[in-house]
């Protein structure tokens, strides 16, 4: 009998390709805040968020077809102990899609927030159960631990605050700030004192940047903006990591470029968007450190989509189905 996922020449894409869509509404973002704090064209981060929209809509088809053709393949990636987190990617998404809606038709974003949300704290719980139960190779602990809860809270948060709920985003803010001063222990520890990480684990490194640069981008949303410790605190921290994934560029870029290297975009543009708005606001550090972080992280987005696009035409994005571990 003539295998089912084989009758369709649609491609199954990974959960992880959720990640192109943060890039590009981070960078949207980014370019949302430039608008507003140096008067820089206003359409450019509108298309941004078009194009975010248009990948979301895409990844979000392909990966729904992919648990209807081939659900065996998607329930093996749902088990595997690495990408299984990237699934949660898919509420995050729709959350930033959200914002992207919300100066346009309230009513879409609302919904959107509503499907996001729900789906964020619904994996989250998912998959963080699981994880409380121990028996997992350390070998297998990555940054993409933050994804479940630590990205999903921050960017719930945001979203909320964009809709005028300050206080349900900050209690969103809350429980994705602990959530990663826990992991990032656990995190740490396994990068200590494990063997190395292989090399087509390394680009999950980029996500290191992510939890304080969102973070802080989240805690400006929730606390109204305005510069103080704590969200310079934040962006510091994010500094360090930024600095830290430069000094280990050569060995992280070990492994071959592929649609992985996207999980670099979303804190970098997240460190540029907070860096932004803070010297809108006439902070001196940020003034200075503002232009380069959004320098930095348009050309890490429009490098990073550039070679994703020739893996396209070469007919290799599509990486090979996981097999359980």
């Amino acid at each position: 009998m003539r295998n089912a996922s084989s009758s369709s020449s649609l491609p199954r894409v990974p959960a992880s390709f959720f990640g192109i869509v943060l890039g590009l509404a981070g960078l949207a973002n980014s370019w949302r805040a430039a608008h507003l704090a140096w008067g820089m064209p206003a359409m450019i981060g509108e298309v941004l968020f078009l194009l975010a929209a248009l990948a979301w809509a895409i990844v979000s088809t392909l990966y729904a077809f992919k648990w209807i053709v081939a659900p065996l393949e998607a329930r093996a990636e749902a088990d595997h102990a690495v990408q299984c987190c990237f699934i949660g990617l898919g509420g995050v998404a729709t959350l930033l899609i959200a914002q992207g809606a919300l100066p346009y038709a309230r009513a879409l974003a609302l919904l959107l927030f509503a499907l996001g949300a729900v789906f964020t704290l619904g994996f989250a719980l998912w998959r963080t159960g699981l994880l409380w139960r121990g028996e997992r190779d350390a070998g297998a602990s990555t940054p993409i631990l933050y994804l479940p809860t630590v990205a999903g809270g921050f960017v719930a948060g945001t979203t909320a605050a964009a809709l005028g709920w300050q206080e349900w985003g900050q209690l969103a803010f809350g429980a994705a700030l602990f959530s990663w001063l826990a992991i990032e222990s656990v995190l740490l520890h396994r990068l200590y004192t494990a063997a190395t990480l292989p090399p087509a684990m390394r680009p999950t490194l980029g996500i290191q940047l992510a939890p304080p640069a969102v973070g802080a981008a989240t805690y400006l949303a929730v606390g109204g903006g305005a510069p103080d410790l704590i969200g310079r605190a934040l962006i510091g921290y994010a500094l360090l990591q930024a600095l830290l994934l430069l000094r280990m560029a050569r060995w992280i870029a070990e492994a071959p470029f592929g649609a992985s290297y996207w999980a670099f975009t979303f804190g970098a543009t997240a460190l540029a968007t907070a860096a932004v708005k803070l010297a809108a606001t006439g902070d001196g550090p940020m003034a200075l450190l503002a232009p380069v972080l959004f320098g930095a992280a348009n050309l890490l987005v429009l490098s990073i989509a550039l070679g994703t696009f020739l893996l396209l035409g070469q007919r290799r994005l599509i990486p090979a189905p996981v097999a359980k571990p």
